[in-house]
């Protein structure tokens, strides 16, 4: 269920610190989490026992247990349930860090890939227009760079884009001025 800030996981300790948060009777709390408790009792729910989820100052959520009978939770179970919820808590963010390590190798390679199509762009150009962009002698490699750079704006293309068309030949660089 997700309630947001009208259950019991997410009322912190005024030091930020998500404390265990035991509910043996939803329907005496029903004032205080009105969307959590009738979501609860719409599933059959009738107590709830909130574990925090949190590596160091990250809270990332609470594992709740919940009873179809109002009552208190066994107290026995409480280090279980926590044990429990670090583990889930080091999974998610395991995860999260997976996810933006393959977004950011994803953008390395495709700001690679880009750089690797303008280059061979700009050396087509170069072979093309018969000028030596190598050692110094006539037009330089920024030159070409801004020319190419220049083209792909006054046509709204991408830079990339434009290199790639240019290479396979479906760009002929009409009007390209350098």
């Amino acid at each position: 269920m997700r309630c947001g800030t009208g259950s019991p996981d997410a009322n912190r300790h005024p030091k930020g610190v998500l404390p265990v948060r035991h509910v043996p009777d939803l329907a005496t709390e029903a004032d205080r989490w009105p969307r959590f408790a009738a979501q609860a009792g719409e599933r059959g729910f009738a107590a709830v026992q909130a574990h925090p989820m949190r590596l160091r100052n990250e809270v990332v959520g609470a594992l709740n247990l919940f009873r179809t009978s109002p009552g208190p939770f066994d107290p026995v179970d409480a280090p279980v349930a926590q044990a429990l919820a670090d583990v889930a808590t080091i999974s998610l963010l395991r995860q999260r860090s997976t996810d933006r390590s393959s977004v950011l190798n994803e953008q390395l390679q495709t700001a690679l890939n880009s750089r690797v199509l303008i280059e061979q762009a700009k050396g087509k150009l170069a072979e093309r227009l018969d000028i030596d962009i190598g050692i110094g002698i006539g037009i330089d490699r920024e030159t070409v760079f801004t020319a190419l750079r220049g083209y792909a704006r006054a046509h709204n293309r991408r830079l990339s884009d434009l290199a790639r068309a240019f290479i396979d030949g479906t760009e002929p660089l009409t009007g390209l001025v350098i």
